[in-house]
């Protein structure tokens, strides 16, 4: 498991990277919400064109290949010796071998989603720097809100009109009360294991929501519109961008790449109790 509260480098802190750093995340994550929306108008009559990734049940659409493509070509033109990390297309260390950052993208977080038609599908874009997450953002393609978050400096949310909320994770200090969001694997074998933590993790808590992104469902915990967040198998490109919206809204995260362990995060209120009822479940 590997912590996602890591400090950069301080001579890497000035405003002018960390700040500039998000200001890009930003504008790649809501003009490849822009590239994904135009695509699902021009193919709304010949459909998505699914093709199986991981599972036959893992769909990849012609729009997550088409939008990992847009990200790439912007992070080339702005940043061109910066490596990117990508769902579809894999590693791309970077022309510059000096470059200490690396771009961490997933074009369609919630695919299956998008193709039932469900607003629940994002753009997700991260930048690391020295392998440490600085700076994400995470844009809802339908309906258009925004996440972005710096590392020491916050979270915030902008509204399809422009608002912009800084953000605060829940008081919720009382687990039986407590909202759960969580996401299951492709895997069938893996499936069935975590739904026998479901069933024995749903008793103790408000409810269990399984919205199909794991970027915005740490997103809404950032939001207050859940208060804790639990999910096993995981990628870094599923968790970099909303981890660390999560974290500077307050939550306590812990992030995992293996997948038998689970990324973690909550309201601080409910933390402990939820790690604690989490590995009593079997999660862990």
């Amino acid at each position: 498991m590997t912590e996602g509260t890591t400090s950069a480098r301080s001579e890497e802190r000035r405003p002018e990277t960390i700040d500039g750093l998000r200001e890009f995340a930003d504008r790649l994550a809501t003009g490849a919400g822009e590239v994904a929306r135009g695509m699902l108008a021009e193919v709304a009559d010949a459909g998505l064109r699914a093709q199986s990734k991981s599972t036959v049940t893992d769909p990849v659409t012609v729009i997550d290949t088409s939008v990992e493509d847009y990200l790439r070509r912007e992070i080339t033109a702005r940043r061109p010796g910066d490596g990117v990390l990508g769902e579809e297309g894999g590693e791309d260390a970077g022309t510059c071998v000096d470059s200490r950052v690396r771009w961490v993208v997933d074009p369609v977080d919630g695919t299956v989603n998008l193709l039932y038609g469900i607003p629940f599908t994002a753009v997700s874009v991260a930048a690391e720097l020295d392998g440490v997450v600085v700076v994400g953002a995470v844009h809802n393609i339908v309906s258009r809100e925004t996440w972005t978050a710096a590392r020491g400096r916050g979270a915030t949310l902008r509204a399809p009109d422009g608002r912009t909320t800084a953000l605060r994770v829940s008081d919720c200090d009382d687990l039986s009360l407590a909202l759960v969001g969580t996401g299951f694997a492709y895997d069938s074998a893996v499936r069935a294991q975590q739904g026998r933590v479901v069933a024995a993790l749903l008793p103790q808590v408000r409810d269990i929501r399984r919205c199909g992104s794991a970027a915005l469902d740490l997103c809404m915990l950032a939001t207050g519109r859940l208060d804790a967040y639990y999910e096993q198998c995981l990628k870094p490109w599923d968790h970099a961008a909303g981890a660390l919206i999560a974290a500077e809204a307050g939550a306590e995260v812990t992030t995992s790449d293996d997948d038998a362990v689970p990324t973690v995060a909550a309201a601080p209120g409910v933390s402990a109790q939820f790690l604690e009822v989490l590995r009593a479940c079997g999660a862990f």
